[in-house]
């Protein structure tokens, strides 16, 4: 009967050396190497779980993207508009009724401006249905005088009806309307909803910015406050400044359509003012080009003189307007402003482009409050100045160098001499 211990186990005989036998591991050790840890399911549960909510998350925000955009042009938009509101509630006005005359004076604006456009767009398709067969007769003789036929335009019209051309695109017209019903239905609910967000950023705003400060320490409560009223004036300032330049910009044109006799001179007022100012980096082109086609159409010596007022116009905003009424707004250098559109673009498209200049224009000023500004030293490399007897200039380096080359010595040795023996 082999010795046991206390608890009644069979006791192991030590080895010579003080080690286990072999063949016979501890009790613990294969205990320990059969049992599970305790942390591992734990720890699979929540890697699992984490996983899971990573991608219901990234499902959700995709599914998102669209409301999310139209809540970050509704923030700004009431951003934009929240200098008017205040004044109004300053003044004794409900601030609910101050945000609705604000949006309805928008509103009248932006509708008085499509029902001209409109008017102008649809003048110019009747002029060219009218005057299609003029232009189909020009054509037909161009062709047959050049290239000795005898098309007629009877002919031409036939086989245009009779063409499978012109059966697949009326087929695929009829599923076009569909589409383009379907996107102006879309539109129409985008519009609806930024509409309503902003009318309530606005209104409310006061209420959101408590409800938002009552979850922070009143450390934080102060930069909040401070970062929202920076985001107010520099949205706002950018936006005023614009439709002020964009107003100016207007009537210079008009005033020069007018006297040339470009028809719609108005409506192509507003057109270069509005979309010079409000669609960056390209604009100008855009907004030059249709007018300088509507006087084209008069006389082409018409086009180029809106040619010649266009860029000189820009020109003179550029440099004498521009920098005068958005020096407290929106001063920021052009290649920065050209790198936020091109940014904005990329990341959500025709809407970034809009909202990229007064966002970077709020960073900016955020982060010039915050970060600490040292004097410049007066160093004439600060002005792109080489500092005076830094070193040897060009012309001594290079005779530097020409003394310096292989068989100098000997030159110098043989001139010498010459010298000499003279």
């Amino acid at each position: 009967m082999a010795p046991t211990d206390e608890t009644g186990q069979t006791a192991q005989q030590a080895s010579p050396f003080g080690t286990t036998p072999p063949g016979r591991p501890p009790a613990d050790a294969a205990g320990s190497s059969i049992r599970m840890p305790r942390w591992l399911p734990r720890a699979v549960v929540f890697v699992l779980a984490l996983y899971a909510a990573f991608q219901l998350g990234t499902w959700a925000f995709h599914q998102l993207t669209g409301l999310l955009i139209n809540i970050l042009i509704a923030f700004f938009l009431a951003l934009a508009i929240e200098p008017a509101v205040s004044w109004m509630a300053s003044r004794g006005m409900r601030r609910g009724l101050a945000t609705g005359l604000v949006f309805l004076a928008v509103m009248i604006m932006a509708a008085g401006f499509v029902t001209l456009l409109g008017s102008m767009l649809a003048g110019q398709i009747i002029k060219i249905v009218e005057d299609f067969p003029d232009y189909l007769d020009s054509v037909i003789n161009w062709i047959n005088t050049h290239f000795h036929t005898d098309l007629k335009r009877v002919d031409v019209q036939e086989g245009l009806l009779r063409s499978d051309w012109l059966r697949n695109y009326v087929q695929h017209s009829a599923t076009g309307v569909l589409d383009v019903s379907a996107q102006v239905i879309g539109g129409l609910f985008q519009l609806l909803t930024v509409t309503l967000f902003s009318f309530y950023f606005a209104a409310d705003g006061p209420r959101l910015r408590r409800a938002i400060c009552s979850v922070l320490p009143p450390a934080r409560q102060a930069e909040v406050l401070r970062a929202w009223e920076i985001a107010v004036n520099k949205t706002g300032g950018y936006i005023y400044s614009r439709g002020l330049m964009a107003l100016i910009s207007g009537i210079a044109h008009y005033i020069l359509l007018q006297i040339l006799g470009v028809p719609y001179a108005p409506v192509l007022g507003v057109w270069v003012g509005l979309v010079s100012q409000f669609i960056p980096t390209i604009g100008t082109y855009l907004a030059g080009a249709l007018p300088m086609l509507i006087a084209f159409t008069v006389d082409p010596w018409y086009a180029l003189w809106v040619l010649i007022f266009v860029v000189v116009y820009q020109q003179f905003e550029n440099y004498m307007l521009q920098p005068k009424l958005t020096a407290k707004t929106v001063d920021i250098h052009p290649a920065v402003a050209f790198g936020s559109v091109i940014a904005g673009t990329a990341l959500l498209g025709a809407v970034g482009a809009l909202i990229a200049i007064p966002a970077v224009a709020t960073l900016q000023a955020f982060l010039g409050a915050y970060v600490k500004r040292y004097a410049v030293t007066d160093d004439p490399r600060v002005h792109g100045h080489r500092r005076g007897g830094s070193g040897p200039g060009l012309v001594a380096r290079a005779r530097r160098l020409w003394a310096q080359r292989p068989g100098a010595e000997q030159e110098a040795a043989g001139e010498f001499g010459e010298g000499s023996s003279s």
